[in-house]
């Protein structure tokens, strides 16, 4: 099984990256800067050079060709400005959904963020960034040849993971670290079953595997 990344130098992408090697997949980041290569080797993926503010869907759709799963979990970052939500974390991802469908890849996991709304109001940088998210995650589920799942993670933490989450479609706000998250993707790259859900991720206590399997098909 071969699974693509994007943003795969990601603090999230890179802790996946390696989950999924463990399990004996075929992984692939997409980066756009060569020197973050080695990172990813190490990882045990296969670093794919392609920048997403400027790709076109052909080249993008070339990259996923023979893909069996694809996780959009790219991001302008915190440091970014309004500009690059609306290139990065809304145009990146419509253009990475578009180019899986054109390359017949079923399974889409995108990572969005816990009150994503394409018509949340405001003005500041994380109200746009809201906007930007919700509105690729309504995008993906218009995207009627993907097998789509939306994570929207409460607040990020660098703590060490647990194993232990909340997952439902709604959990209300809480904290999760990043090794939980890439765990849960992990289990849900391998479930299908949970195509068609949007769903709220928080530290809890049901272990991360179990969580998927509970939601999966609801």
């Amino acid at each position: 099984m071969r699974i693509v990344i994007a943003g795969g130098h990601g603090q999230i992408a890179l802790r996946l990256e390696r989950l999924l090697a463990v399990r004996g997949y075929e992984v692939a980041g997409i980066i756009r800067d060569p020197a973050q290569g080695d990172d990813l080797r190490e990882a045990g993926a296969e670093p794919v050079l392609c920048d997403l503010e400027s790709a076109s869907l052909e080249r993008v759709a070339a990259v996923l060709q023979g893909a069996d799963a694809a996780v959009f979990a790219a991001g302008a970052g915190p440091g970014s400005g309004t500009a690059r939500k609306d290139t990065v974390d809304y145009g990146a991802a419509v253009l990475f959904a578009d180019a899986a469908e054109r390359a017949r890849v079923r399974r889409f996991v995108i990572v969005s963020s816990m009150g994503a709304d394409a018509h949340h109001e405001g003005d500041g940088v994380f109200d746009v960034y809201l906007r930007a998210k919700g509105a690729a995650d309504d995008h993906v589920r218009t995207r009627l040849g993907l097998e789509w799942t939306v994570l929207r993670p409460g607040q990020l933490t660098d703590d060490a993971g647990t194993g232990l989450v909340r997952l439902e479609a709604r959990t209300g706000r809480g904290p999760v670290p990043r090794d939980d998250v890439a765990a849960v993707l992990a289990e849900l790259v391998e479930t299908p079953a949970t195509a068609g859900l949007t769903l709220e991720l928080v530290s809890g206590s049901t272990p991360a595997g179990v969580a998927v399997k509970a939601v999966a098909g609801n």
